[in-house]
């Protein structure tokens, strides 16, 4: 029989996690909190994507589903003369994206809930971003695809990291929804995509 933790145990549990990592040659400080996505550490996805993200400073860019903020917030501290607007169904992911934001001292953001893109008001993004989770429904990826489209501007660029098993999927959607498909980089586990709006 396993133990019960002990009450130090459980308030170390329920203590923020905290950890700083270097992305884009830049470095930021994360807390985050177990149920998030990856709380220990940037996962190998988003890093993946964000070594083939290309950004100019003044980008208006959308992170669809921010977690904690391992994407967007690298945006913000790339393209200072921008400005990141990041969105998650998950109250808790949105808290600690704030939290986040705050303690980079970045201040070009704009974090709130969204069931997918229903709340987000713009379609102007130059930039796109997602780390399209492995298990959410093909039917869901593609509303999300057919959204993202509309919220590009012409000539916008959607960026998007998945497990091996679903990239043929969004070739194929984005080749229909975007008219273009462009490979960036397939790892042992994930493929960094893209697609342009025309």
């Amino acid at each position: 029989m396993i133990p019960a933790p002990t009450p130090a145990e459980l308030e170390k549990y329920r203590r923020d996690i905290v950890f700083s990592e270097s992305l884009c040659q830049q470095v930021l400080t994360f807390h985050t909190t177990w149920g998030l996505f990856s709380p220990r550490e940037v996962d190998a996805g988003s890093r993946l994507l964000l070594d083939y993200l290309s950004v100019a400073e003044d980008s208006k860019c959308l992170d669809v589903g921010c977690g904690y903020g391992a994407l967007g917030l690298t945006l913000a501290a790339t393209c200072p003369r921008g400005e990141v607007t990041m969105i998650d169904k998950d109250y808790v992911a949105i808290e600690y994206c704030r939290k986040n934001a705050s303690v980079n001292n970045l201040t070009n953001t704009d974090i709130f809930l969204s069931n997918g893109l229903n709340q987000v008001a713009a379609n102007d993004f130059d930039l796109i971003v997602t780390n399209l989770p492995a298990k959410s429904g093909k039917e869901l990826y593609t509303l999300m695809f057919c959204d993202i489209h509309a919220k590009l501007k012409p000539g916008g660029q959607c960026y998007i990291v998945t497990i091996n098993g679903l990239r043929q999927f969004v070739k194929r959607n984005f080749n229909d929804i975007f008219g273009n498909y462009k490979k960036l980089k397939q790892g042992s586990v994930y493929t960094v995509a893209m697609a342009t709006k025309a």
